[in-house]
């Protein structure tokens, strides 16, 4: 046979999958959940650990600690993908897991987006979480509470994995430097202002640092085995920084979030930097411009009606005119409704009448505020001792009941004293008293 210089077949795998942690001591990040201190930490060491699911985004980690975990429990790890997986697959899982189980080897099953399977898919893992067949870890990066059946959340705890913070990245990038079986070949010159740059670029995601490690170096100038990372190879990795956005999953809704609390705030810069993210990662503009009319009912309300026109006419220029000038429009009205004066009375004033609307529902309407188009109603008095508010003072009927008699005084709507509310509150505060007066001189004649 001949020899071709080598003794062993090298190492083709992507710099990422081989600086897979294999060991607690390795894995980086993660500290919330697996300081040495903590439960789930001494459950994993001493092999006890229980079915799970991983919650977080790409490259934190679920996959790895999913193989540490079976590693410690000494069990043997299965593989599925919510995404190519079907039923049989699944069978297949079980089947092999108790055949493993008959001969006194445990078995981890790790289904990998596991949010991808339908509700009968992932029923069918319940009965052999329960019985033991396997240790479940299902990964996911959309939210379980929405994502997975509530049966399988009751028997799998949840654990939300995070983004590994710029310093852990730095650490997982210089480890591979000096560790990695490859890298650790070459004499590799990069400066801490590069590797932050690295870290920077990949947004929390280990995977993703390690992908663009790997493209620099492969870019790189070289001399022999020294190889100079420099500016100019970082600007043929990073020529742009992606934004994050999934119109389906969490980051969604996570933007969209953090757009509406900003406007309601009070902070217009902020707003329009969400605003920005949205759009950058593709975002519909016109869903920006719907959650911008909602925010001028349940956030400005009264203090500033204005918002309600301005949040419309935004909408109704983008679809005049297009993205190009529309976004602008939605700017602006992002920055107007976010410096707007703010009253949610409306929006809690509505909400309670809602509630009131359904449990009061029998209440009759008053004799006097009925209509009385036909003679019998005439008879039955229906109308007959309402007060025209034209024909009165003020155009206002000072003492008149417009409730029902059970709750004639109730009140809903309560303005603040913020924007024109507070002209209105002035204004309702005047014509309580004047009620008050006309009660209390009804009460005197009575």
């Amino acid at each position: 046979m001949t020899n071709l210089g080598f003794d062993f077949a090298p190492d083709v795998r992507p710099l990422a999958a081989r600086m897979r942690p294999t060991s607690l001591n390795e894995y980086i990040g993660q500290n919330h959940i697996l300081d040495p201190a903590l439960p789930l930490y001494q459950a994993i060491l001493s092999g006890r650990c229980h079915s799970l699911i991983v919650w977080g985004p790409p490259g934190v980690g679920k996959t790895t600690l999913a193989e540490i975990i079976a590693h410690h429990a000494d069990a043997e790890l299965t593989q599925l993908s919510a995404v190519a997986a079907g039923v049989k697959d699944i069978r297949d899982a079980v089947n092999l897991a108790k055949e493993r189980l008959m001969q006194g080897k445990r078995t981890l099953l790790f289904v990998d987006e596991v949010h991808r399977f339908n509700k009968s898919q992932q029923d069918a893992f319940l009965p052999h979480i329960e019985n033991g067949t396997f240790i479940f870890i299902g990964a996911t990066t959309e939210n379980p509470s929405f994502a997975l059946n509530n049966a399988i959340l009751s028997r799998a705890r949840v654990y939300t994995l995070k983004p590994l913070t710029d310093s852990e990245l730095e650490t997982v990038l210089s480890r591979a430097i000096v560790e990695d079986s490859q890298l650790s070949q070459l004499d590799i010159h990069i400066d801490s202002l590069a590797v932050n740059a690295l870290a920077k670029a990949s947004g929390g995601d280990a995977r993703k640092a390690l992908n663009l490690l790997e493209q620099a170096v492969d870019l790189a100038q070289r001399n022999g085995n020294n190889v100079f990372i420099d500016s100019a190879v970082l600007t043929h990795i990073l020529p742009t920084h992606l934004a994050k956005y999934d119109k389906g999953g969490d980051i969604y809704y996570d933007l969209i979030s953090a757009f509406h609390k900003s406007v309601r705030g009070s902070s217009p810069d902020a707003a329009l930097y969400w605003l920005c993210r949205i759009l950058a990662g593709g975002g519909d503009a016109l869903y920006v411009a719907r959650r911008l009319l909602a925010i001028a009912t349940e956030d400005i309300g009264n203090a500033d009606p204005r918002a309600m026109q301005v949040a419309l006419n935004a909408w109704d220029i983008y679809q005049r005119v297009g993205p190009s000038e529309g976004e602008r429009a939605i700017a602006q009205a992002t920055l107007y409704l976010a410096s707007a004066p703010k009253s949610n009375a409306v929006y809690v004033a509505f909400k309670q009448a809602k509630r009131d609307a359904t449990t009061d529902a029998d209440f009759q309407v008053p004799a006097h505020l009925r209509n009385a188009p036909t003679a019998l109603m005439k008879e039955l008095g229906f109308g007959e001792e309402y007060r025209y508010a034209h024909d009165e003072t003020g155009a206002f009927a000072a003492g008149e009941n417009y409730f029902p008699a059970e709750i004639k005084d109730r009140t809903y709507y309560e303005p603040t004293d913020r924007g024109l509310e507070k002209q209105i509150k002035s204004k309702l505060e005047y014509l309580r008293q004047q009620n008050l007066q006309s009660n209390r001189k009804r009460y005197q004649d009575d």
